[in-house]
């Protein structure tokens, strides 16, 4: 398990940095396109020894990320809402047609699918197109990666009260040094791009947004854990180990 942490981060951060330095703005929604097919084919996986989601409407919502920055913005908005709701209405046909093969319980996990990994992942893409973007968005990954790293070392090496029986490895020493280490990772590149790129980012906000973050990541795995350990379910938390550890 460590040496993939240690993998996922030598060879992850900068194959995601030439990305993000290289691409311009079709480039990088075509990657986070590729990133939300392979992402979501794991949660569907992660769900197919019981249930049967509606799979090609995930992969073609999906798609939509790759044409953010060619539909003209003033009618994003209106395009999301429209897919939106073609989304669920093609999701209840498909129950009608399928005779009730095609459960509820199949359509609801399709579409959470879509607004837990399509959705998140579209406002990577989004930030990146805003000015100031190509900077902003690398807050995300310092994030992601701040918080599982720092948290990993601090609870490995300090760690001795267990945080929750949810997830017994986890302790309070690893979730308070991935909070404050992150914390300070993001205010040091805050620092440096309002320094050398003339941005005026708050750093209270910054770290406000943080917290916030790992509160969310959190409770994101732990719900994870509780769902494998409830329904035995081992898939789910590979998919959640896997695909969104750095994410």
């Amino acid at each position: 398990m460590k040496l993939k942490r240690i993998l996922s981060g030598i060879i992850g951060l900068p194959f995601v940095a030439l990305i993000l330095i290289c691409g311009n703005i079709y480039v990088i929604d075509v990657f986070f396109t590729l990133v939300g097919i392979i992402t979501i084919h794991e949660y569907f996986d992660s769900f197919k020894e019981k249930y049967k989601p509606v799979k090609w409407v995930g992969y073609l919502s999906c798609i939509l990320i790759a044409f953010m920055h060619i539909i003209p913005k003033e009618y994003l908005l209106y395009t999301v809402a429209i897919y939106t709701s073609a989304i669920i209405a093609i999701l209840f046909i498909q129950v009608v047609l399928t005779g009730m093969r095609t459960s509820v319980i199949d359509i609801m996990i399709t579409f959470f699918g879509i607004c837990y990994i399509v959705f998140f992942l579209s406002f990577i893409t989004l930030l990146y197109g805003v000015e100031n973007g190509k900077y902003l968005i690398w807050f995300i990954l310092i994030a992601a990666w701040g918080t599982d790293t720092c948290a990993y070392f601090v609870g490995s090496r300090f760690g001795k009260h267990k945080f929750t029986k949810i997830s017994p490895k986890k302790s309070i020493e690893g979730c308070i040094g991935g909070t404050l280490g992150a914390i300070l990772i993001t205010l040091i590149y805050a620092f440096a791009i309002n320094k050398l790129a003339g941005i005026q980012i708050s750093y209270v906000y910054i770290a406000l947004i943080r917290i916030c973050f790992k509160h969310f990541k959190s409770n994101r795995r732990f719900i994870s854990i509780k769902y494998k350990k409830n329904n035995g379910n081992k898939r789910f938390w590979k998919f959640n180990s896997r695909t969104w550890r750095n994410a």
